[in-house]
């Protein structure tokens, strides 16, 4: 399939913004999330193989996903910034964030974080596809919080 088909007709599918942290602290914006099993709870997203962040993904034990909220767009674009130190840069814009189990840091404000033990990783062309198991989560208080979508190119809120 040509390249450019494949990414313009991918572009048409909406996906929730994540942010998955890593002891370091490390971490980077993702919209590859996804539940894959209810028993056991299992999750998954997936890293470039070439990104900066893949060694670390390897080697970590445990790692946090946070779904950003639609207000979010500035903590999804700090994360997948290439080049800089995203958590002063986060920290610079008031984001505050916190560390959890075994020095993942948690990021505040955030719709939903899912703790997680990775166990298997798949290699699947130039990316891994990191298979997880959720060890506890905590979600956003108010059920009205919407989620921040990737649709297109470009980030964007859900009206109900």
């Amino acid at each position: 399939m040509d390249s450019g088909l494949f990414r313009r007709v991918l572009r048409r599918h909406a996906s929730a913004v994540v942010v998955v942290t890593l002891p370091g602290p490390v971490g980077f914006t993702a919209t590859s999330f996804t539940s894959v099993s209810l028993d056991p709870p299992l999750v998954s997203f997936s890293v470039a193989k070439a990104a900066s962040v893949w060694p670390s993904v390897e080697a970590a034990g445990l790692v946090a996903v946070h779904v950003l909220t639609d207000d979010q767009e500035q903590v999804a674009r700090t994360f997948a910034a290439p080049g800089i130190d995203r958590f002063a840069e986060h920290s610079e814009r008031r984001g505050s964030w916190h560390e959890g189990p075994d020095g993942v840091p948690v990021l505040d404000g955030v719709l939903a974080v899912l703790i997680c033990k990775a166990v298997k990783l798949v290699e699947a062309g130039d990316h891994v596809i990191v298979i997880a198991s959720p060890v506890s989560a905590t979600h956003h208080d108010d059920e009205s919080a919407a989620p921040l979508v990737y649709h297109a190119g470009t980030y964007m809120t859900l009206e109900r």
